[in-house]
């Protein structure tokens, strides 16, 4: 009976997770779980999300408890038919600790990197992970983010997928020249970028600036969008928070940088040390100050956004989806009011601007739903 015995482990959700800590159960012993059920809630030094269980059946043994920290690719739980005996569980709990150091180094060897690509003048830094067969679906960040923004959802998407997370110019580890500093120049190099890779078409998903870059991207070259994903996007309104974006720029010093983070999440206590000692890591780089500046100057100029794209979205044929947080106060959904047309629109209540972080397996649900349409 052991092929009916199946694990729940650790997730890596980005780069640097070595580890993860178990907050909380959300379901007992022997409760029947279906694929998806969000079964633990799992803390990170960047954040705690919760993982959805990737298998169906009973919670036969819960192996880690709460508040025990465990490595990537550990054992956390067992999920079994019922026939199963408990002798058949203690055997495959056995097998799977002796197996783990071994696994978990292979894993580790094989783990995707990022890499550095010329393209369009510019040093861009990106990721690749996931099976490399099919249209790529191509992750770009937000103002003042990186590829790491994707880490709950660049491993689940790529179980089915090829995915590319990239750090724009001025963020990250790729280049800190921006040129103008404006949504077509990123989106410039977001094309140079993909013709550097030899991409003619992609599946196009961006987070806030990211998502007015990729949408400026498809009305130039409408044909190189397969589909639209839209998160808590900038480009289609006027109104900005600019003490927000000010705020970041100015901030160098930790209680300011938190103060400033924790207006990206609904829950505040989202925002963690780590989190923000690599976002002033980030900002101690040479070259950053410089280029959060000219993009903030260009991209929000007078205090607004300087491109909006709404009025130009019949002109793309390729399929749109727009994700937002009710409590998004960087970006305010009540923007999606003004879209019409063949944009579906998805409103995520008592979620920040963080949506995909806040509520990342809603994301990758929606996502995979539009990538698979």
């Amino acid at each position: 009976m052991t092929g009916a015995i199946q694990p729940i482990t650790m997730p890596k959700w980005g780069l640097a997770m070595e580890e993860g800590m178990v907050v909380a159960w959300n379901f007992e012993e022997g409760a029947q779980l279906q694929a998806g059920d969000e079964v633990v809630e799992i803390e990170t030094t960047k954040i705690t999300n919760v993982f959805e269980s990737p298998v169906a059946g009973s919670l036969r043994r819960r192996v880690v408890a709460e508040g025990e920290t465990a490595p990537v690719g550990a054992l956390l739980a067992v999920v079994t038919d019922t026939a199963v005996s408990e002798e058949e569980v203690d055997a495959f709990i056995a097998a799977f600790q002796t197996e783990f150091e071994v696994t978990a180094a292979a894993e580790a060897e094989a783990a995707p990197e990022p890499v550095m690509l010329e393209a369009g003048g510019y040093a861009i830094n990106y990721l690749r992970s996931g099976t490399g067969v099919g249209t790529p679906l191509v992750l770009v960040h937000g103002f003042g983010g990186d590829l790491n923004n994707w880490m709950f959802n660049q491993p689940v998407l790529a179980e089915e997928h090829d995915v590319i997370a990239l750090d724009l110019p001025g963020h990250g580890r790729s280049s800190k020249v921006v040129g103008a500093g404006d949504v077509p120049s990123l989106s410039g190099a977001l094309a140079a970028f993909l013709d550097a890779l030899g991409l003619e078409r992609a599946h196009l998903i961006g987070h806030s600036l990211g998502a007015a870059v990729i949408l400026d991207l498809a009305l130039a070259a409408p044909a190189r969008a397969v589909s639209l994903t839209l998160i808590s996007p900038a480009g289609l309104g006027s109104e900005i928070n600019m003490d927000y974006i000010e705020g970041f720029i100015a901030a160098n010093r930790r209680k300011e940088m938190k103060g400033v983070l924790e207006a990206l999440f609904a829950d505040p206590a989202l925002v963690s040390r780590d989190m923000v000692n690599e976002i002033l890591k980030y900002k101690r780089l040479d070259g950053v100050t410089a280029a959060i500046r000219t993009m903030a100057d260009a991209a929000f100029a007078g205090g607004r956004q300087a491109a909006v794209m709404t009025n130009r979205l019949g002109e793309l044929t390729a399929p749109i989806q727009v994700i937002w947080g009710t409590a998004d106060r960087i970006v305010s959904g009540s923007q999606a009011e003004a879209l019409t047309g063949h944009v579906k629109v998805h409103l995520l209540k008592d979620v920040g601007h963080m949506a995909h972080m806040e509520q990342a397996a809603e994301i990758n649900r929606l996502i995979r739903g539009m990538v698979q349409g």
